[in-house]
């Protein structure tokens, strides 16, 4: 294969080709609200640059599978839990510039009117493969979004540890460090970041949780008719079977990407979880 072709499928989950070498992780990222190539960008410069942990890297849900995942020692997922089947209902995620300017779109011949709606991607079977892969001895790395994907199904919602439950509009809130003596908060002071406040149902033992986000402004969020107030977990971790887990929230922009906070915070949860701290 030339040079120039296999590397570029390096970032393209090489891995899944026959007879090709697997990175130590496998990152199933992107989707209609988190282009994929920040993503890649961030975690390549943050994960592989930081801690030499190199990623095959992936934006075709259905490439989350048993198979796929045999070989691989850790699981990053930064992706929520749509797909849109029959395309997008607008451009205003892929083209910011439209949503801005609204220019007059024009087709000719004209583009059929269609209402699409998004539809939950993950599969019974492929939930049970992410529990038995760390259930056996692998670990997941779980950012952001992610918890979206929790809402519909028990297995991957067991592993990562909760459920998402909505978040206000960006808006600029505190990264505080709740349990200053877990591996993966060593050396992490509170950081400041204007990105998605996620909130989260939290399903398993509050003494996991190191991190919390905080807005200092008194904004709250509700969310099912319900008051959520304005802090939530921001950051967990611990051991499932024979593997590891970690949870981590920021992460919509790129900005919150580049924060040296959490650029330290991954570097400590990727060594956390690789059991090398």
């Amino acid at each position: 294969m030339p040079t120039t072709r296999r590397a570029a499928l390096s970032t393209l989950a090489a891995g899944l080709l026959p007879g090709a070498p697997k990175a130590t992780a496998f990152a199933l990222i992107g989707d209609r609200y988190h282009n994929s190539d920040y993503i890649r960008t961030a975690l390549a410069r943050n994960i592989t640059g930081g801690t030499g942990v190199t990623i095959d890297f992936c934006d075709e849900t259905r490439n989350l599978t048993a198979e796929t995942l045999k070989g691989y020692k850790m699981l990053i997922v930064h992706r929520d839990g749509m797909i849109w089947p029959d395309g997008y209902p607008d451009e205003g995620t892929n083209a910011g510039w439209v949503s801005t300017s609204k220019p007059k779109l024009i087709s000719d011949p004209p583009v059929p009117e269609t209402r699409p709606k998004p539809a939950f991607w993950i599969k019974p079977e492929q939930g049970k493969a992410v529990r038995k892969f760390v259930e056996d001895g692998g670990c997941a790395f779980l950012l952001h979004n992610v918890t979206h994907v929790g809402l519909t199904d028990p297995d991957f919602r067991h592993v990562l540890g909760g459920a998402y439950a909505g978040h206000p509009p960006i808006r600029t809130f505190k990264v505080k460090v709740t349990n200053p003596n877990h591996p993966i908060t060593r050396g992490i002071r509170d950081f400041i970041v204007t990105d998605e406040q996620h909130y989260m149902d939290y399903d398993k033992d509050p003494k996991n949780i190191f991190l919390e986000s905080v807005n200092e402004q008194g904004l709250r969020h509700q969310h099912d008719g319900k008051d959520r107030g304005v802090s939530a977990p921001a950051g967990w971790a611990f051991d499932y079977g024979k593997g590891r887990v970690c949870y981590l929230s920021p992460g919509h922009l790129l900005h919150v990407h580049n924060n040296p906070e959490y650029i330290k915070l991954q570097h400590n949860a990727v060594r956390w979880l690789m059991r090398q701290s």
